[in-house]
């Protein structure tokens, strides 16, 4: 199995598949929220990345480049976001958070309750096949 740097157009394309084959549905979030994210230190290209992650239509949707109207806008670190959106670390968001290394603008309640959700078995699958992909 082929694998791609975490975020890299490779490894969107890949990861857009997998939730794709799995019916489009990975998971019920208990909200929505749009989250614009700019990934520092990137390991490719130049160093810094736009991100987004949309769950407004009850899926976990990461892509390329900012939502307009976002709830919420992160700047992270590149292997703090591959442990948070990969791995399923939130453990590594609250240290870099209170450790200055996270900053967040917008609605905290709503960045809140996302990371209080608990996956279902689906979405459960479709990371395990996610972190497979990832190098």
């Amino acid at each position: 199995m082929s694998k791609f740097a975490f975020l890299s157009p490779e490894w969107i394309a890949e990861a857009k598949k997998i939730r794709d084959e799995s019916g489009g549905a990975n998971g019920v979030m208990p909200g929505s929220i749009k989250m614009n994210l700019i990934i520092t230190e990137v390991p490719f290209g130049e160093g810094a990345l736009d991100a987004h992650v949309d769950t407004t239509e009850q899926n976990v949707d990461i892509d390329l480049g900012h939502l307009e109207a976002a709830d919420v806008k992160i700047t992270i670190g590149y292997d703090t976001a591959k442990d948070v959106f990969v791995q399923g670390n939130q453990q590594a968001a609250m240290q870099a958070f209170m450790a200055g290394k996270i900053k967040v603008e917008g609605d905290m309640a709503k960045l809140m309750a996302m990371q209080t959700a608990q996956p279902d078995p689906s979405a459960i699958e479709i990371t395990n096949k996610i972190k497979e992909i990832t190098e």
